[in-house]
């Protein structure tokens, strides 16, 4: 069974946005740039889809909007929605509970969702999330407090969280 999703192009201050979503929720967000990628991860989580230019059905600019605005939470308000496995849903739903403004490591990561050592798999779903922004990954950080790998590239996590109002050290590490 195929999947019906459209997308569009969203200006933001940090280049232009492809959002794609289907009949209720957003289903993928990520740079232009970075169309690649995005392509690869919806494959990935729909083997069978249809995609399609189409107009803004939830409000996703007006969301995104705002967030770049100043209104960091309105972001919480996109309705999401992706496929993936058991493991990374759940590493996604507790990287929408992490408050604007505050980061937390890879490591406190995966004891939230239960697995003590599981930093490596936690960075491994995180790097899949194919929700860029609306499930905030760029919140998570190495354990020394330093900013790692982010899909949309390390200056586009440090300005987010700049913007979220969060003082960071802009160096790579690994967690």
């Amino acid at each position: 069974m195929s999947i019906d999703l459209s997308w569009d192009r969203v200006p933001s201050p940090l280049g232009t946005i492809l959002a794609v979503t289907d009949a209720e929720t957003l289903r993928a967000l990520d740079f232009e740039d970075f169309a690649p990628r995005m392509r690869r991860l919806l494959q990935l989580h729909y083997p069978s889809y249809e995609l399609r230019r189409g107009t803004d059905r939830l409000g996703v600019r007006a969301g995104l909007a705002a967030y770049f605005d100043g209104d960091v939470r309105a972001i919480e308000t996109l309705p999401v929605g992706t496929s993936g496995t058991p493991f990374q849903l759940q590493v996604w739903s507790q990287l929408r509970r992490i408050e604007p403004g505050t980061t937390i490591s890879y490591g406190e990561l995966a004891v939230r969702v239960g697995v003590v050592n599981g930093a490596r798999a936690v960075g491994l779903a995180n790097g899949s999330n194919p929700i860029a922004i609306a499930i905030p990954c760029h919140r998570v950080i190495g354990a020394n407090g330093k900013l790692t790998g982010y899909a949309g590239g390390i200056e586009r996590k440090a300005w987010l969280l700049r913007h979220e109002s969060h003082e960071v050290q802009l160096a790579c590490s690994r967690d």
